[in-house]
């Protein structure tokens, strides 16, 4: 398990942080319904290698959550760009999965952040994107937060497992899990669906083009939540059509096949 023993105050709003490892600064992007443990056997490894930070997006993981809450992907680009100024980093690497990917570029698009080199697992990049659950939740943000707990952990444990190929082990399960339970969690669970838009991805789609920093675009074979066909387009935008298709992997590489990652960042 990473710890996050650092906060950082955004906007009035706590966000966790840590830091491992020496040499050139990497950024470590988690997605949703995630938090920075998506990284907790990866992290380690490239700490050989890097001085690598790692962060809960704003609402995600321990994070700070509220009622009223913006945690659209309108904004966590501004914060990726106020923790890279607190860490007063230049260019660093980013590796960046889901809802990460979009933060990532947004912050590159609209914010002038600039990388060292830039990985994406899996990106949330392109519209169409978000499954009819996010739809309906979207439609029924307030019916979904009055669930039950044990119906709200059912629709937890069935969501989190889709994102994978493999059956996720108790372990993982709880890491994911716990951050979105208790009706603080539970809130915020349903918060961060019903804030989900594709104009966020729209915002930058139109300036995709061959990135100035090396590109590496990992993309799960059996992923059902975001196809392969999307990182094959997205590919073609940024980094002339190259992509690393993984095999017996979902949206999840992380827990499929974290050695996937290490390989390509090392």
């Amino acid at each position: 398990m990473l710890t996050l023993d650092h906060q950082f105050d955004f906007k009035g709003q706590f966000v966790a942080w840590d830091v491992i490892g020496s040499g050139e600064p990497l950024v470590l992007v988690h997605g949703t319904p995630f938090s920075s443990q998506v990284w907790r056997r990866i992290a380690p490894l490239l700490a050989h290698k890097w001085r690598v930070y790692y962060f809960d997006l704003l609402g995600y993981g321990q994070s700070e959550k509220r009622e009223g809450q913006d945690v659209s992907l309108g904004v966590q680009n501004e914060l990726l760009v106020a923790l890279v100024n607190h860490w007063q980093l230049v260019k660093p690497a980013i590796l960046a999965h889901d809802f990460g990917g979009a933060t990532a570029l947004r912050a590159h698009y609209l914010n002038g952040l600039n990388y060292a080199q830039m990985t994406l697992v899996d990106p949330v990049a392109l519209a169409p994107w978000g499954s009819p659950f996010v739809q309906h939740v979207r439609n029924h943000e307030t019916a979904f937060v009055g669930n039950p707990d044990y119906i709200h952990d059912a629709i937890l444990r069935a969501y989190i497992q889709g994102a994978a190929f493999h059956p996720l082990d108790e372990e993982a399960l709880s890491f994911y899990m716990q951050p979105w339970q208790g009706n603080r969690g539970k809130a915020a669970f349903y918060r961060q669906i019903a804030q989900m838009d594709q104009k966020y991805t729209d915002d930058i789609s139109d300036q995709y083009a061959s990135m100035a920093c090396p590109l590496n675009i990992i993309w799960g074979e059996e992923d059902k939540w975001i196809p392969l066909s999307h990182g094959k387009k997205l590919a073609k935008f940024l980094n002339n059509g190259r992509l690393s298709i993984v095999p017996n992997a979902g949206h999840l590489v992380q827990e499929d096949r974290p050695e996937a990652i290490v390989a390509a960042m090392l």
